[in-house]
């Protein structure tokens, strides 16, 4: 026999009614706000802009723009904790060391966040006195519906007094405006969570447009500028990694190569025999180096990959490591060369780590397309207690995922298993 659970039947009223109070809040409160940025505003900025011609009115005008940065701050924090929407603080221009006091005092106007809350110091007032009025309307019609038949002995009620429905044509008495009344303030009710969800978010836009759209802006930037320099540094890593086994590996052999070869040279004429075992030598170093170097030009651009694409290369990856690899690959063709090149490494460096460090007896590999992104997972079942500060290439990968705007995660608890997965950004939709 089969069980349903049933939803209790007031979670999602519970939800709607705090979500209803929250905006009511908010809207209230708007009103309360904006008057006294709006009348602070107006009045230093006309103040400062009367004085401006002395440097006293540049004061002013600094002081004007801090208060009005005061307030944004407040409306930013409203929003966080009454709305639950994300309202980024954008990044303020500071003085530097060393700044006088007369461009200390200048800094605020230069920049471009602080005129843009004075702006809403001053537009603020028009959508938060229509969140106010509209909220503050609607639940008085909730209010004056639900006891309208209390207070209406109260009323003056003279000969020539009609009510509203009276004049709507629904008969007259005190029976029939208290049903009127009623029936007004129901409808109140059953539109109040979404007349306040409206004003609200209105008021919010304007401000969020305000206050926190640069601060997206900048953290584009921010976001873009640290995957630049992840970029150079893991290029400029690469680089002095290549260099280091060009040093310790094909250059020492060619150094050795050369040495035997001018041995038997001399060898040549007393003793061909050995000249002949020095060449042979000399030939065993040469079928060595040109290992190494196809090998280090597997590290810099894998051929298979170029030649036959990321699913073959990942699948030959998986099939050469020195531990045994369950491999679950799909991923499309055509891909930008970036991001199979980034994908390939990753797998190869994480496969590397699991060879060197773990201590594992087996390993799987899962790649996937999820349309914007490929999804990378690489885990094994050894030792576990992997981190970033030790080193084991996991630095140099996060650095390389940067510069493309993806991401790195790891999971390595001791005893293990360690998971290694990436989000690769794809440019596709």
């Amino acid at each position: 026999m089969t069980t349903t659970t049933m939803r209790p039947p007031t979670a999602l009223p519970h939800g709607l009614v705090r979500r209803t109070l929250l905006d009511s809040a908010y809207a209230l409160s708007s009103f309360v706000l904006a008057l006294p940025a709006f009348v602070l505003a107006v009045t230093l900025l006309s103040l400062g802009a009367g004085l401006v011609v002395i440097v006293y009115g540049v004061l002013v005008l600094s002081l004007a723009a801090m208060v009005a940065r005061g307030f944004a701050r407040l409306e930013r924090h409203r929003q966080r904790t009454l709305l639950g929407r994300e309202a980024p603080t954008p990044a303020y221009l500071c003085a530097r060391e060393g700044d006088g006091l007369l461009r200390r005092a200048v800094t605020p106007l230069r920049d471009p966040q602080s005129w843009l809350d004075l702006t809403w110091s001053i537009v603020g007032l028009v959508t938060g006195s229509l969140a106010f009025l509209v909220t503050v309307v609607w639940w008085a019609a909730i209010g004056s519906g639900a006891t309208y038949w209390f207070w209406q002995i109260w009323l003056p009620d003279g000969e020539d007094d009609g009510g509203l429905a009276e004049l709507l044509g629904l008969g007259s008495g005190a029976v029939a405006e208290s049903l009127l009344n009623a029936a007004l303030g129901v409808v109140a009710l059953l539109t109040l969570p979404w007349a306040v969800r409206a004003v609200a978010a209105l008021h919010a836009g304007l401000a969020w447009s305000l206050l926190s759209g640069r601060a997206e802006l900048q953290q584009e930037v921010r976001r873009v500028e640290t995957g630049r320099s992840a970029a150079r540094s893991a290029e400029a890593e690469s680089l002095r990694r290549l260099e280091r086994d060009i040093h310790d590996g094909p250059q020492q052999r060619m150094v050795r190569l050369g040495m035997d070869l001018g041995r038997a040279r001399r060898q040549l004429e007393s003793d061909p025999d050995r000249a002949a075992a020095t060449i042979e030598e000399a030939l065993a170093q040469v079928g060595e180096t040109v290992e190494e170097l196809r090998s280090l030009s597997r590290g810099i651009a894998p051929p298979l990959l170029v030649d036959r694409g990321l699913q073959v290369a990942l699948e030959d990856l998986a099939a050469r490591s020195a531990v045994p690899v369950e491999a679950d690959i799909d991923v499309p063709a055509g891909l930008p060369p970036h991001v199979e090149t980034t994908t390939y490494f990753v797998v190869s460096e994480a496969l590397t780590n699991v060879a060197k460090h773990s201590g594992a007896s087996s390993a799987r590999v899962h790649v996937r397309d999820a349309g914007d992104a490929l999804l990378v997972r690489v885990e094994d079942d050894g030792a576990g207690g992997a981190h970033e500060a030790k080193g084991h290439g996991l630095a140099g990968l996060r650095q390389r995922l940067l510069a493309v705007d993806g991401s790195l995660g790891l999971e390595s608890p001791a005893g293990g298993p360690t998971v290694v997965s990436a989000l690769v950004p794809t440019g596709r939709r």
